[in-house]
């Protein structure tokens, strides 16, 4: 077994099947706690008789304890499950005690990133059909949207696929917040309930987020000063210099394809429309005022200009939100020029 494909997480998730010890791992530290308390669930249901957590330190200490705990018998019957968080190297002699013993328990160790190559992640992914490693790692795409889709069915609720491609591009990586996010929007529209664009933007739009994002709207239509006090806000409200221009970027790179789209002679609503993700309703007709003034050599300078600008926010003594501010600004003014000409 070892090292599971994706497609087969989830089922080995409801039913471990022979499986004696378990390493999930990986960047995601909420995909990795989703995971766990699942293969927990299968396992030991809510019988507080069939858990047991051990301390990493303990467990590290006396490399025969996870093993002794998985021989050992549950009172009230069924498999026992023997849980340790936080795993590092220090446990890998601890790892192959379980598989040289021969309780009917399941180990399950929670892990951050662990090096494939030596320690806990090597014993096991060469290990044989009783070990299973499971990695987790941060969602992108079509995947994040599928976990978004999944998350929001869960909770009783479907969504429109634009408010989930909306909800992709803002929620993140971490798959604790997006749980906890897509709750409360589950919450806000009800049992039963489709969730709108309209919805996501009520229930889980920041201010850092949206002031960005008007931001760079006013930036690419040319209205240098209500791209400059949006900027203001969303600075206030805790929005990052990485993270202005980095969004300026994906906002720069969407109207380029888009702009290309019409130069090969497609109306600019139309290729708007092609975008994808969609564009989200509220933003389109700044979008589309936007791709009337740009061209796409033009889009492509300020692209490379803003890769810049992100190394200038790590690399030289300037203040980051002052080259994040320089850059977006910089977009304003090519916007004005290409009104005026």
């Amino acid at each position: 077994m070892a090292k599971l494909d994706a497609r087969r997480i989830a089922g080995f998730l409801a039913d471990p099947g022979g499986a004696r010890i378990v390493l999930v791992f990986g960047e995601d530290g909420g995909l990795v706690r989703e995971r766990a308390d699942a293969l927990a669930r299968a396992v030991a249901g809510d019988d507080p008789f069939r858990l047991v957590d051990v301390p990493r330190e303990v467990a590290a200490k006396d490399a025969g304890l996870l093993a002794a705990e998985a021989a050992t018998p549950a009172l009230t019957g069924g498999r026992r499950l023997v849980r340790v968080r936080d795993a590092t190297d220090g446990l890998a002699t601890a790892a192959k005690a379980v598989l040289a013993g021969n309780g009917p328990g399941v180990v399950l160790l929670e892990g951050g990133s662990l090096d494939g190559r030596k320690g806990l992640r090597a014993a096991l992914e060469k290990a044989g059909p009783e070990a299973a490693v499971i990695a987790c790692y941060a969602e992108t795409g079509a995947a994040l949207e599928g976990s978004i889709t999944g998350l929001l069915k869960g909770f009783g609720v479907t969504a429109e696929p634009s408010a989930v491609s909306w909800m992709a591009q803002r929620l993140g990586e971490d798959r604790l917040v997006m749980r906890r996010e897509c709750e409360k929007l589950a919450l806000y529209v009800g049992a039963g309930g489709r969730v709108s664009e309209e919805d996501a933007l009520a229930s889980l739009s920041e201010g850092s987020t949206l002031d960005l994002d008007a931001a760079l709207l006013a930036a690419t239509e040319g209205d240098p000063a209500r791209a400059d006090r949006a900027l203001d806000a969303a600075f206030a409200e805790g929005a990052h210099a990485v993270q202005v221009v980095r969004g300026a970027l994906r906002h720069v790179q969407r109207l380029e394809v888009a702009a290309m789209a019409v130069a090969r002679g497609a109306a600019p609503k139309d290729a708007l429309e092609g975008l994808r993700p969609p564009v989200f309703f509220k933003s389109r007709p700044s979008f589309e005022r936007a791709l009337r003034l740009w061209r796409p050599e033009t889009l492509a300078a300020a692209g490379a200009a803003l890769l810049e600008a992100e190394r200038a926010t790590k690399t030289t003594g300037m203040p980051d939100t002052a080259v994040a501010r320089a850059a977006v600004m910089g977009l304003a003014r090519e916007a004005v020029r290409a009104r005026r000409g």
